[in-house]
């Protein structure tokens, strides 16, 4: 499909301008309980206390996931991804969560990132009939790695249907070091029928409100998303990386940017999302600084053996 057809652009040096952002940081609500270490550091946590949240974050950027139990208090929530803003080094998401205000901004960092049921920041689905069809929350984890260098783990998402020809489900590897936006994901896709997968890998269209600007680069395997800005709390970045041989399409539904990959039932793939708050972390205040780091990142794509 042409990119012009979506509305979108590619990318190059007279896409993006270098005009600063607006933006403020809000006033400070409450602060949070003080970090009971500032180091910078990776790290990886369930919140058992809040329907089994998994929270990862490292010094630059900071996301979560839902886990079942969620389903049945907050639905529709889904298989999307989140992402927080913060502009501290430190790890700061589960004192925000159990502030029991995490969309307020209390020092650290801020939650305005509303994933609902499209993919967010890098959620993947199976593109079949020009739908997108996805998984539930995550049925179960595995932490490898708590930092502080590494925050390492693994989920798996129960089979879910694509339309009434098979079943698909997933196992999938997050590994986020120290000094990165950039999420390393190893997904592993499961079908009760032979053939291949077409994966829809996406970034949500509206998860901090209408309007935002896309960048897509195919040679590069990249989509990157700045999203519109507000005075009361700033801009979100989103962007994700595939191996640029393996894309059959860049498409869209009505709740998200997607990327079409051919993957094989048992084989697993790589990809990276990546993510970064206007008034955080990385200094990202343009959309042309974004999107050249999210195309400069030198991103290894081999699958593990």
């Amino acid at each position: 499909m042409l990119l012009a057809a979506l509305g979108l652009a590619i990318a190059g040096p007279a896409l993006s301008q270098d005009l600063p952002s607006p933006e403020r940081l809000p006033p400070v609500v409450q602060p949070l309980p003080p970090a009971p270490d500032r180091t910078p550091r990776a790290a990886v946590m369930i919140a058992g206390y809040r329907h089994d949240d998994l929270l990862w974050e490292n010094d630059k950027t900071a996301h979560r996931i839902y886990a079942r139990a969620l389903e049945a208090d907050e639905p529709p929530s889904g298989s999307g991804i989140d992402s927080w803003g913060k502009n501290v080094p430190w790890p700061y998401m589960d004192r925000q969560l159990r502030a029991g205000d995490q969309h307020g901004y209390h020092g650290e960092g801020l939650d305005f990132y509303h994933v609902g049921t499209g993919r967010g920041a890098g959620g993947l689905g199976i593109w079949y009939d020009n739908k997108l069809w996805t998984s539930r929350n995550y049925r179960r984890h595995r932490i490898f790695r708590n930092g502080p260098d590494t925050a390492d783990f693994a989920v798996d998402y129960a089979p879910w249907p694509v339309d009434v020809v098979r079943k698909v489900w997933e196992t999938r590897r997050f590994t986020l070091p120290l000094g990165t936006h950039f999420t390393r994901m190893v997904s592993t896709l499961h079908s009760d029928r032979q053939g291949i997968l077409t994966v829809g890998i996406g970034i949500g269209k509206r998860p901090t409100g209408d309007g935002g600007e896309l960048t897509v680069d195919r040679a590069r395997g990249l989509l990157s998303w700045w999203g519109p800005g507000s005075s009361d709390h700033g801009r979100m970045a989103v962007a994700i990386r595939v191996d640029p041989a393996r894309i059959v399409d860049i498409r869209q539904d009505a709740d998200n940017y997607l990327v079409l990959l051919r993957a094989e039932p048992g084989k697993p793939f790589v990809y990276y999302s990546g993510s970064a708050w206007s008034l955080g972390q990385g200094g990202f205040r343009t959309r042309a600084a974004w999107d050249r780091y999210a195309a400069a990142q030198p991103l290894d794509f081999t699958p593990p053996r």
